[in-house]
């Protein structure tokens, strides 16, 4: 009995986190089921979380099917942490146009449009901004690439760096207003 006791204490304590893409899973695919299992077996022993930059439904894609993610994980943390679940209830969100402001929020926006604009790129597909709740997810390409389109931007970008000079861009622009600009994985 005590046994049982010390051990429901221990994985009240105990969070273990992972990063959805390129930790769980390659960057915007389906995790692997032997890993899913593992997952599963390890929250037997200890509280398990995710965290992701995607929103929710785009971690539910990759980590399971619809509400499923907030049943099989304690935590799971979205939009890099802006939207926050505990045990399939939402906690709290937060907002990027309240953190902001809206003029603040369109001159970012107008500015990102104008540049990505004028790149010249093999390929540009459609969501080039992704408005989340705590963020802008900013594509050059745009997110709704293919698998193939998005490798090849990624190949391109590597020698071209056209993300680090748009970040750059970004930081200029933007310096002294308190924002934060960062690339994704590939």
């Amino acid at each position: 009995m005590a046994a049982a006791v010390e051990g429901a204490r221990r994985k009240e304590r105990i969070l273990c986190l992972f990063d959805v893409d390129g930790t769980l899973t390659p960057a915007r695919q389906k995790i692997d089921p032997e890993v899913s299992a593992f997952l599963q077996k390890l929250r037997s022993r200890v509280q398990i979380g995710v965290v992701g930059g995607s929103d929710y439904s785009k971690i539910a894609e990759q980590l399971g099917d619809g509400d499923e993610v907030i049943e099989k994980f304690d935590y799971v943390f979205a939009e890099n942490g802006t939207v926050q679940y505990k045990h399939g209830r939402l906690l709290s969100k937060q907002t990027i146009q309240n953190h902001l402001g809206e003029e603040l929020l369109q001159d970012l926006i107008n500015f990102c449009l104008s540049y990505m604009a004028l790149l010249r790129l093999p390929k540009k597909r459609g969501t080039f901004i992704e408005f989340r709740n705590g963020m802008l997810n900013i594509s050059p390409i745009g997110r709704s690439c293919t698998l193939e389109e998005r490798i090849e931007f990624s190949e391109l970008d590597k020698k071209e760096k056209i993300r680090e000079k748009f970040v750059a861009a970004l930081k200029t622009e933007f310096a002294g207003k308190g924002l934060r600009f960062s690339r994704g994985l590939g």
